[in-house]
């Protein structure tokens, strides 16, 4: 993984073309790099950002901002009631007892990050 600005990037080598790829993971918009070294790879991912801002800039749009953690979740009243209960009997409030969970989730089915 790569950071920059507060974005991040992930790469991936194919060895069949010989170059690495990737992409910017934090962001709905599409932002993509490639290059053949390490080093190029890392350029091409700033300069991707970098391109991504200016284009934003041109177009009188603003970018995408990298997920802050805030997070609107719906869900059925009962399931938040039954949340907050377990969360309650476990001494955290509703948002850590929900993160713990999400955490919790993804190393069990190897999403870690």
């Amino acid at each position: 993984m790569m950071k920059y600005k507060g974005y991040t990037g992930k790469a991936e080598f194919d060895d069949e073309a010989g170059i690495f790829h990737g992409e910017v993971i934090n962001t709905r918009d599409v932002i993509t790099f490639q290059g053949t070294t390490v080093e190029e790879i890392r350029n091409a991912f700033h300069e991707s950002v970098e391109d991504y801002l200016s284009f934003c800039t041109q177009l009188g749009h603003a970018p995408e901002k990298p997920f802050t953690g805030k997070l609107i979740l719906r869900i059925p009243p009962d399931l938040h009631r039954k949340a907050y209960i377990a969360a309650q009997k476990t001494g955290k409030s509703l948002n850590a007892w929900i993160t713990e969970c999400i955490g919790e989730m993804s190393h069990a089915r190897k999403l870690v990050i």
